[in-house]
């Protein structure tokens, strides 16, 4: 299966490695994507990616409920408040979460966040 990255910011997408924002919404590139078959998006809001300041859960589940599509979250996770988060949202098509920066600093920890995904 291939997954497609979106990256935007404030709902716009980003182009030239995040130097530019383009006049294209996040939706309608999801649109598209799922027109050409697409089954999966990584969605990244490149305003918190890194940053540790809090996933954009909304944003994130208004895209995939406007798109239809199953959207990774991307962007941000600093801690099980944000997976708690993110798992609260799964029905509103949010179907993961990337974490990258919150388990190499030690805000998160990975076996407890694994436990959250799978339920336990």
């Amino acid at each position: 299966a291939i997954a497609a990255g979106i990256d935007a910011k404030a709902g716009m997408v980003a182009i030239q490695g995040w130097e530019q924002v383009s006049t294209v919404t996040a939706t309608e590139l999801c649109l598209k994507m799922k027109e050409y078959g697409v089954k999966h998006i990584i969605y990244t809001d490149i305003s918190r990616d890194g940053m540790l300041s809090g996933v954009n859960v909304e944003a994130t589940a208004s895209l995939a409920q406007a798109a239809g599509i199953p959207i990774i979250a991307s962007g941000g996770v600093r801690d099980m408040d944000d997976m708690k988060a993110i798992k609260a949202a799964e029905s509103a098509g949010i179907e993961g979460v990337i974490v990258g920066k919150a388990i190499y600093m030690g805000s998160l920890n990975l076996a407890d966040a694994l436990s959250l995904a799978r339920g336990e």
